[in-house]
């Protein structure tokens, strides 16, 4: 890894002094970040708590959503299923009502799944335990890991990647990446954690990011080394849109297909398509009358 020109260049591979400089850069660098996210973090409803369940609801709702908007859906969460215990009893029809409109229910299906297992065998307090939870993966795990166990872990994601890679100057993948997270990582996980997210949505975005206004601009490499990902494809006419719009149907009550078909306004084929794929996945049911409803 490349580190920014900014500092002197290090004797050799491997040496004491190669060693004493990268880890002086780490150290001055996460001082200026963690300074910073005392005093411009984001007021963010899940950062008032390290109860495991109210962070993983909000990591849960955090996939492929923006922050702003999952605010009030996580308060009308909470104040529902407050605990794993009274989301893991609740009929799935209430708990995708609360979830319609944040989009990819099936990310309530598995919260629900994963709020069962823990209520029945309580909460795994490391990585790997974690990651056996339903909808569980390796960002999600080491998020809840860190912020609610204090496991000295990175939380590595599409954001942390994007930081890092323009610290370091060098697009970083796989066990590169893994291995400058590790090096880079701050003593308070679950602070450093968070403040890089709110780096990356914030100062260090994909698309025009506000280096002048970066609090690690001095040892950054710049921003050139990384290239955005192609946009998401159009959510207008998308599969994801269909369902989603059967899902809202349903929650007014069951209904027949071609009830179905008017109370969405989409065109039959693609209500076809999605209800199909709903129903293999266990969020909508098809009853013996032949109408459609959302699981109890």
């Amino acid at each position: 890894m490349r580190l920014p020109s900014r500092h002197p260049p290090t004797t050799a591979a491997g040496t004491t002094a190669d060693l004493v400089d990268r880890t002086s850069i780490e150290q001055d660098r996460n001082d200026a970040l963690l300074a910073w996210y005392r005093a411009e973090r984001r007021d963010l409803p899940w950062r008032a708590t390290s109860d495991p369940y109210a962070i993983l609801v909000s990591e849960i709702m955090l996939q492929q959503t923006q922050a702003s908007r999952v605010v009030p859906f996580y308060h009308r969460f909470i104040g529902r299923f407050p605990t794993p215990e009274e989301l893991a009893k609740a009929p799935l029809s209430d708990v995708l009502t609360l979830w319609s409109g944040l989009g990819y229910n099936n990310r309530a299906q598995r919260l629900q799944q994963a709020a069962a297992h823990v209520a029945e065998r309580g909460w795994p307090r490391d990585v790997d335990g974690l990651e056996q939870l339903p909808g569980v993966g390796p960002y999600t795990a080491r998020a809840v890991a860190s912020i609610a166990f204090g496991v000295r872990v990175a939380a590595i994601d599409t954001n942390l990647r994007r930081v890092l890679s323009r610290w370091h100057g060098e697009a970083l993948t796989g066990t590169t990446l893994e291995a400058a997270a590790a090096q880079d990582l701050g003593d308070d996980a679950a602070a450093w954690n968070q403040a890089v997210m709110d780096l990356g949505a914030t100062r260090c975005r994909p698309r025009r990011p506000a280096c002048s206004d970066c609090p690690v601009r001095e040892w950054c490499a710049g921003p050139g080394i990384y290239q955005p990902p192609r946009s998401q494809g159009r959510f207008e006419g998308s599969m994801r849109q269909v369902r989603g719009a059967i899902i809202r149907a349903l929650i007014r009550g069951p209904v027949g297909f071609a009830a179905l078909v008017e109370r969405t306004a989409i065109e039959p084929d693609l209500v076809a398509a999605a209800l199909e794929s709903l129903v293999v996945e266990g969020l909508v049911v098809e009853q013996p009358d032949a109408s459609y409803a959302l699981p109890d």
